[in-house]
């Protein structure tokens, strides 16, 4: 079971908060499971109702500070929300909990690794930049070119016509 300590804390108080939520909503839907399958259902729809904000969230800062529309972060986003939708509809529809109870540990080992580089290279991005979270404004506004990666130094901005990709 993931627990919020130090090594997640990403030194962007917004994202810190969310990232917090989300760890007690997971470990929330975790001991729900342990207890009982069909009361897990309604804390893990918190946990998907939590999620769904918070890379809404996340993504909105990206549109905000140059990155692309296709950026591989949101990409993940948008794979790990369809992915917990799905076994919520497995556990409700068809009383499957099997993939459930696979799902919720994986999601702790994935926001881990998540939370440690793809929203700390955005983290640090958005700092660089000057963005203020709760306004939208951005004091260093970043490069016209879009930023298609996670938002790092290993990631790149989109190739430009006529360039090509390099690896």
């Amino acid at each position: 079971m993931l627990t919020w300590s130090d090594e997640l804390v990403l030194d962007h108080p917004a994202m810190d908060a969310t990232h917090e939520e989300f760890v007690a909503l997971l470990a929330a839907a975790e001991a729900a499971l342990a207890e009982s399958p069909p009361v897990a259902l309604a804390s893990y729809a918190t946990l998907i109702e939590h999620t769904r904000a918070h890379f809404g969230q996340e993504d909105r800062w990206m549109a905000e500070s140059g990155f692309a529309r296709e950026n591989c972060h949101s990409f993940q986003h948008a794979q790990v929300l369809e992915l917990m939708q799905e076994v919520d509809r497995l556990a409700r529809e068809l009383g499957d909990f099997g993939p459930m109870q696979r799902v919720l540990p994986e999601l702790g080992h994935w926001f881990r690794v998540h939370a440690q580089s793809m929203d700390a290279a955005l983290a640090s991005h958005l700092d660089q930049i000057g963005h203020d979270p709760a306004t939208g404004h951005i004091a260093r506004p970043p490069a016209a070119r879009p930023i298609t990666g996670c938002g790092g130094k290993s990631c790149s901005a989109a190739p430009q016509p006529g360039e090509t990709e390099t690896a």
